[in-house]
């Protein structure tokens, strides 16, 4: 299994490829993302730990990874983490609580 930090390369990795495939499709994308995340009506925080049950609730590994990095980056605590990855197991059921596997991970890798 790799790790959360190597998935992360890999988005780099493919947003970068596509930068250079697919430029307009990619930037607009990016705009987009950049756009919707920054903090309006709800903190970069509280966005982090909706994308972050959303990717799980999608099955989304490297989506995971992203956005534990991102809520610890944005100052959530472990327990923030696992609450916000806790809704989408109760709106998906047992496929998405498989995923916290990944979450785990993800949460021991960045939070140090």
């Amino acid at each position: 299994m790799k790790t959360s930090s190597e998935k992360l390369q890999e988005i780099k990795k493919l947003i970068g490829k596509l930068e250079k495939d697919i430029p307009s499709e990619i930037g607009a994308f990016n705009n987009f993302m950049l756009a919707t995340e920054k903090a309006n009506a709800l903190e970069i925080k509280t966005k982090e730990l909706i994308n972050l049950a959303l990717g799980i609730s999608a099955q989304c590994e490297w989506c995971i990874a992203l956005h534990v990095k991102g809520a610890v980056s944005a100052g959530a605590t472990k327990e923030e983490i696992l609450e916000s990855a806790m809704q989408a197991v109760l709106m998906h059921g047992g496929p998405a609580l498989m995923y916290m596997i990944h979450v785990e991970s993800a949460i021991e890798e960045f939070i140090k």
